[in-house]
């Protein structure tokens, strides 16, 4: 069946998909073998904002802040309703105290949020955040997003 899809669909059944290789490799910690994935497959689809974002996650795990800033803001360039930027974004702004901005962030956020089942997590971590940083709460706020992020 690969030959017919290959010769009707144009599909390459030898083809790496590097972005589910990046995503593969950033659960299982491997974050600068994730980088190069998710180079590679921004080279096979260039502006895409899903793998920008993923680029940025990599950027933020190993230590690299202001590119993942820098990639989160080129994403909110292209879609200013991107939520996983915001979310991101936010929170690299939380780390350097920057609290009006990352209030911003959280509210577009919020105000975009996803829907889906692994959603939750992070649209109650964004609420929590907020009503800390708005003293509505007396705990710190959070800094670092939930381990297993989505965007």
């Amino acid at each position: 069946m690969a030959f017919w899809d290959k010769l009707i669909r144009g599909k390459d059944p030898n083809r790496v998909d590097y972005y589910n290789e990046g995503v593969d490799l950033l659960q299982s910690g491997k974050f600068h073998e994730s980088l190069t994935s998710f180079r590679l497959a921004l080279k096979e689809s260039p502006g895409d904002a899903v793998v920008l974002q993923q680029i940025a996650i990599c950027y933020t795990r190993i230590g690299m802040i202001e590119e993942a800033a820098k990639t989160y803001r080129h994403v909110l360039q292209k879609d200013s309703s991107s939520a996983g930027a915001h979310y991101g974004l936010a929170f690299i702004l939380l780390r350097s105290e920057q609290h009006m901005e990352a209030i911003e962030h959280l509210q577009a956020f919020l105000s975009h949020a996803p829907s889906g089942p692994d959603a939750g997590e992070h649209v109650d971590h964004a609420r929590r955040t907020l009503a800390q940083l708005r003293g509505e709460s007396h705990d710190a706020p959070a800094e670092m997003p939930p381990p297993n992020e989505l965007f």
